[in-house]
């Protein structure tokens, strides 16, 4: 087994650990907290909607199956996870996004125990026609019921209106059309393939003893061969599919999110893109910003008002979302502070006050198991340090910072707006 330590600010520290099998483990002890967190996941998400393995001929596979396969994988033989993590005491869940599938459990005590529970269902797949056809039923009605979510749509109302073959656009549990081609010959297929050590990872968080830890995940991980997983490329155009698209349905509000499609030259973003970029976020509309106080003073904007970097394998925007009485008045708000941005500089006193705080939320996350482990989780996708945030923010420059303005372009300005339904 490969072992390294890494060190970082006021004696934090975490084991990254490897099996011959290319397991990959993230280990992080806390020894002055009652709890613990751990997430064992894979690289695998609702975009792997075609892939070969090992030099195979490349099949595509329906939309939504990584998320079915989420599903089915607390079944087993001799009862489901959930019902042995009740005895325990733990609290588990799961989460399929658009690039990976994490399944996890927080406990306080019998913490080992858990971890063996998690360990073993994640690779004992069991899937018959009979429990995979019911299952079609229970992932249709969670698919009807985000139809009429609001929040959801208006998001993936944005990604369709940026996206012309991206599957990035298609709602994660997929359609009632696309589960329907799901069986469990093809969910074990996906399931061998993705579901493989090469391409998982274990990350853990809290008050136990890192080298027992490992002994357990070692003796427990089944053995099996590496695969070679091709995934499948998208012929993506660079610019959108639409600039505006709205909808109608049950709010008193309406919601709103307004997105600058990127162009992608790599898979993913630099770390230090990202950072410059969600700084010039907090720049444009941050709570200290001037914009985000005429959009307050106005009424245009409540509490909700956020924004993000979204980025991924092929797929990279920056989103605006919010609830606000004139949507489309807050998008020009936006567009006519990022010209000014660009005419004007950057106050560099607005510049130095986001870059600390920026830096404080990030030290924060020290001080909670879970948000550590999802950041453990982030660095097994992304492929960087768990420190390597915070270095990368102290040497990110006022000009860095400036420079990423270049990701917004007006002509691949898109706003998805949810609209009150009318009265009859």
């Amino acid at each position: 087994m490969k072992k390294q330590i890494f060190e970082g600010f006021a004696d934090e520290s975490y084991v990254k650990a490897e099996l011959p099998s290319g397991l990959q483990i993230f280990i992080m002890e806390k020894p002055q907290f009652s709890s613990n967190y751990a997430i064992f996941g894979t690289k695998y998400g609702s975009i792997d909607t075609k892939f070969s393995k090992n030099g195979e001929e490349e099949i595509c596979v329906p939309e939504g199956i990584a998320h079915y396969l989420e599903h089915k994988l607390f079944e087993s033989e001799d009862g489901d996870a959930f019902s042995k993590y009740a005895k325990t005491g733990a609290s588990a869940n799961a989460f399929t996004s658009f690039d990976r599938t994490c399944y996890l459990f927080s406990c306080s005590d019998n913490f080992y125990e858990n971890l063996d529970i998690l360990l073993k269902f994640v690779q004992s797949p069991y899937f018959t026609p009979e429990t995979v056809q019911k299952e079609q039923g229970i992932i249709g009605q969670e698919i009807r019921m985000y139809d009429d979510n609001p929040g959801w749509c208006v998001m993936f109302n944005l990604l369709k209106a940026m996206y012309h073959t991206h599957p990035v656009k298609i709602d994660i549990a997929g359609t009632v059309e696309s589960i329907a081609q799901i069986d469990a010959p093809l969910l074990y297929k996906c399931y061998e393939t993705f579901y493989n050590p090469s391409n998982m990872f274990i990350c853990l968080v809290g008050n136990f003893d890192t080298d027992t830890a490992l002994k357990q995940i070692k003796k427990s991980i089944i053995d099996r061969e590496s695969v070679e997983i091709i995934r499948g490329e998208f012929d993506e155009p660079d610019n959108i599919v639409q600039n505006y698209v709205e909808q109608k349905l049950a709010v008193n509000t309406p919601m709103f999110c307004f997105g600058y499609k990127q162009k992608i030259a790599s898979p993913y973003r630099r770390l230090k893109s990202k950072i410059c970029v969600n700084l010039l976020l907090e720049i444009i509309c941050g709570d200290a910003s001037p914009l985000y106080a005429r959009l307050m003073n106005e009424g245009l904007i409540n509490d909700d008002f956020d924004s993000e970097y979204f980025a991924g394998n092929g797929y990279a925007a920056v989103i605006f979302e919010g609830e606000s009485k004139d949507p489309k008045r807050v998008a020009e708000l936006i567009k006519e502070e990022i010209s000014r941005l660009r005419v004007e500089g950057i106050d560099k006193k607005l510049f130095s006050a986001v870059k600390c705080g920026m830096y404080g939320n990030m030290v924060r996350r020290f001080n909670s198991v879970e948000a550590l482990c999802m950041q453990l989780c982030e660095c097994a996708i992304s492929e960087y340090g768990l420190f390597d945030e915070l270095k990368q923010l102290k040497a990110v420059s006022y000009d860095d910072v400036l420079k990423r303005l270049d990701v917004f372009s007006d002509q691949n300005a898109v706003l998805s707006v949810i609209n009150p339904q009318e009265e009859c």
